[in-house]
């Protein structure tokens, strides 16, 4: 009597993953630890609330620079190693920016502290590959980038009411505190040996010079610059509109992150079944309609349901990303990738950039309005992408 055959892609996935999990909810809160404390940097070091905003568009500038620069660098690498002390980095820089006497070294710090970010996210997706079946690839994917939905859900809020109560420096000292465990973790679950293939100048002229892959690129570069016009500066749009204490605001940005985590769980379960493409539509569709309904958001309670498509979209929008430039390409993962997480932190340099611009203008509360043409223009991005040949990069 034959045994029944089993799907590869229902098989449990290794327990590495959840290092690498981890490591992504620690660099998610890191990033985001910005806006979340926004107004106590501001009144802490003497600066308004559009220049302290500068700090997420210069470390979204680095990150944009940095993936696609330092995937060439690291390539050889590896992985354990790579990926332990990009967080230990992260510890150091963290630590640092937490005794920065004033917002010039602040930013010089805070910079040097995103190169981390630049690596291990891409790095890490990368060599999952290696790690899985090809079959469970797209859910390996979602499932270590979940690590970024819990980060919403737990990090973010953390952050802004540790900034609200004890100062931001005590929030920048708690993330690197994570990020210490995050690189002992790494390092005792990773196997030796995990290298990913270099990527070669050719493999590169392969993937710049694929309009599928480069019109997914521009979807992240748009809907991330869509979101960030708004999401930057979450804190001082709520403390003006709404006069909301830090309690009331992590509780707000609790309630995205667990939206953004029920996502990312949904599209990590069905992503393989609806295909990559479709998922991002669906995502990005999402976000669109909280920005759509954004006048709305009178209250604390009806900005929290508002919120809540935007973050069922979120963080889901970017683990389909990621599993659809995997599926166009596999051999190009690494680079793709890359490319990808740099449009995603240029999208927020963009979005964060532009918010500040119009709140010194006095136009605060035309942010949303902004946000929802990028999203809309992500939407018109993806379905052109979608109608690519992709057979030659199979």
């Amino acid at each position: 009597m034959s045994s029944p055959v089993t799907d590869p892609s229902h098989e449990p996935l290794p327990r590495v993953l959840w290092s690498l999990l981890f490591g992504n909810f620690v660099i998610g809160t890191g990033v985001m630890v910005v806006p979340g404390t926004l107004n106590d940097i501001g009144t802490s070091l003497a600066v308004s609330v559009a220049v302290a905003g500068q700090l997420i568009t210069a470390a979204a500038v680095m990150m944009f620079v940095g993936a696609p620069l330092l995937a060439s660098v690291v390539a050889g690498w590896d992985r354990r190693r790579l990926l332990a002390l990009s967080m230990l980095w992260y510890a150091v820089f963290l630590g640092l920016s937490a005794l920065m006497p004033d917002f010039a070294s602040l930013m010089v710090v805070r910079v040097l502290a995103v190169v981390s970010p630049a690596i291990f996210t891409p790095q890490a997706a990368a060599c999952i590959g290696l790690l899985v079946s090809p079959a469970q690839r797209g859910r390996a994917i979602t499932f270590v980038f979940l690590g970024w939905s819990v980060a919403s859900v737990i990090g973010v809020p953390m952050g802004a009411w540790i900034g609200g109560t004890l100062g931001w420096r005590a929030a920048f000292g708690a993330v690197a505190l994570l990020s210490l465990i995050s690189a002992a973790w790494v390092w005792r679950s990773l196997p030796d040996g995990i290298r990913p293939p270099a990527f070669s100048r050719a493999a590169w002229a392969q993937t710049l010079q694929s309009r599928a892959l480069m019109l997914c690129v521009a979807v992240t570069l748009l809907y991330s610059a869509g979101q960030f016009v708004l999401f930057s500066y979450f804190a001082p749009y709520f403390k003006l509109h709404l006069a909301v204490s830090p309690l009331e605001l992590s509780l707000l940005f609790a309630c995205f992150g667990a939206c953004g985590l029920v996502g990312n769980v949904v599209m990590s379960r069905h992503i393989d079944r609806i295909g990559a493409s479709r998922a991002v539509m669906w995502a990005v569709a999402c976000m669109a309609l909280s920005l759509l309904l954004w006048p709305l958001a009178n209250s604390l309670a009806l900005a929290a349901l508002i919120c809540v498509p935007w973050g069922l979209g979120c963080f889901a929008s970017n683990s389909a990303q990621q599993a659809r430039l995997v599926g166009i390409a596999p051999t190009l993962a690494s680079g793709s990738i890359a490319l990808n997480s740099a449009a995603m932190y240029a999208g927020q340099a963009v979005g964060a950039g532009s918010g500040g611009w119009l709140i010194a203008q006095g136009n605060m509360y035309d942010l949303h309005w902004f946000g929802l043409l990028g999203l809309l223009a992500a939407m018109g991005m993806s379905a052109w992408a979608t109608r690519q040949p992709v057979h030659r990069l199979a």
